[in-house]
């Protein structure tokens, strides 16, 4: 994924104006899939590395990145949390909701891309000596061949990252089985690749230049002193291949299945859980890592969170706000939705986005049902639009900002600390432009 990742950046690549474009673009469609905190953390390193490449600041990549990646998220329920409580809540089917939110989306990722260019055009344009930093400029290879460990976040070389699991892997097995799952594990992750890394890989290069071209290293001798029990390693190695490319095919399969499904509108909750558990067979490994990657606290906190949110509702403080604000708040006309964004704008910085949305959802949806119903589901998605947005107008706005920077700053090689006041500077203009765009385009 990474390798394409690299080649779509830089392929026939105009410069660094055009690698941020590229970024903007890549986030918020990824964003609108997968999530945006799963995108930030995927693709913050990675971004790093093109930056150094280029001989770069990654400040400006990098708030492409994060703000990308909220507005991307707002076009799908499934692109954060307070999409998916909005769908629930309005009962919008999958469809619906992309097709209402899916011009605004786009729109507001071309000006947000805008005015980072206009910001940065400066910054960007500069040529800096390529001996000023040769220290700091990654290699192309390094970058394409980038590799991301999601279960402990972490940031270890791919070897290092491949040996500390197998190690855990293997402590609960006897060893026959170690041997045996220690093979599959060479076969999946080191035979694809054009050359098999060992401590002594430049030592059995040459030899086996010497020996016509028979290559012997630890892994390789490994593999066929095991293999000679089950098949003959020209049969093997095809094997590995095909079976390979087969098990991407299926998962692009699966992935797409399931948002077939989601747009046909079947259940969201059913249609994800279907999907992991197939990945899950396909895998057909341990599903023991996998469930190590589930942040359990962060499922108690959102749990909590609408326990504490109900508790708040019953005391009837959000219901006498409500009261004061609701006339001057009507989606009928532009000033009423201009308010009605700059209060979820406010609330959702100071209290986070899921609150506001939980807060304000059923009194929104109330007031524009005593207007019109059919401005109900219009008021559901400047909800969700503006809530989502929202999380652009500071560096605490959302966890994708946060992802971004904390992840940028204990990168051990291409650490950057993107700070609170470099983030706000760039992210009260974006904010309130692109919301505002995106308010006129939505449909209802």
């Amino acid at each position: 994924m990474f390798k394409y990742l690299g080649k779509l950046i830089s392929w026939k690549s105009k410069g660094a104006k055009d690698m941020l474009f590229r970024i903007c673009l890549i986030s918020a469609l990824s964003s609108a899939v997968f999530t945006n905190d799963t995108s930030c953390v995927v693709l913050t390193e990675f971004v790093l590395k093109i930056a150094r490449q280029q001989n770069l600041p990654p400040y400006p990549f990098l708030l492409a990145l994060a703000s990308s990646a909220n507005i991307g998220s707002s076009a799908t329920p499934i692109g954060n949390p307070q999409n998916l409580v909005i769908a629930i809540q309005s009962k919008i089917s999958f469809f619906d909701f992309l097709l209402g939110i899916t011009p605004a989306m786009l729109i507001g990722v071309l000006v947000n891309a805008l005015i980072l260019l206009c910001m940065y055009w400066k910054l960007l344009s500069a040529h800096c000596d390529p001996e000023d930093a040769t220290a700091e400029v990654v290699a192309e290879e390094d970058v394409t061949s980038h590799r991301f460990s999601p279960a402990t976040m972490s940031h270890v070389s791919p070897s290092g990252s491949q040996d500390l699991s197998s190690e855990s892997g293997n402590a609960h097995r006897s060893p026959s089985v170690r041997g045996h799952s220690s093979l599959a594990e060479t076969l999946r992750n080191r035979l694809p690749s054009a050359e098999i890394e060992s401590d002594g890989s430049a030592r059995n290069s040459n030899a086996s230049k010497d020996m016509g071209n028979e290559v012997f290293s630890p892994t390789r001798e490994r593999v066929e002193s095991v293999n000679e029990h089950f098949c003959p390693p020209t049969k093997l190695f095809w094997g590995v291949k095909w079976n390979r490319r087969l098990w991407k095919i299926c998962v692009y399969l699966v992935t797409s299945g399931m948002l077939v499904a989601l747009l046909m509108g079947l259940s969201m909750s059913w249609t994800a859980i279907t999907a992991a558990l197939a990945l899950a067979v396909l895998d057909f490994k341990d599903a023991r890592p996998c469930l190590e990657k589930v942040s359990y606290s962060l499922l108690l906190f959102f749990c909590g969170m609408f326990i504490t949110v109900e508790g708040f509702n019953e005391t009837g403080i959000p219901s006498k706000l409500w009261e004061l604000m609701e006339p001057y708040a009507k989606i009928d006309r532009a000033g009423g939705i201009a308010i009605l964004a700059l209060v979820i704008l406010f609330l959702s910085n100071l209290a986070s986005n899921v609150p506001t949305v939980l807060l304000l959802g059923g009194r929104v949806a109330a007031s524009a049902a005593a207007i019109s119903p059919a401005d109900v589901k219009k008021a559901w998605l400047i909800l969700a639009w503006a809530s989502t947005v929202a999380g652009n107008l500071s560096l605490l706005g959302s966890a994708a900002n946060l992802i971004v920077c904390e992840q940028a700053r204990t990168s051990p090689l291409l650490g950057f600390n993107l700070t609170f006041w470099r983030h706000l500077k760039f992210g009260v203009p974006s904010t309130l432009i692109v919301t505002a765009i995106g308010l006129a385009l939505i449909r209802s």
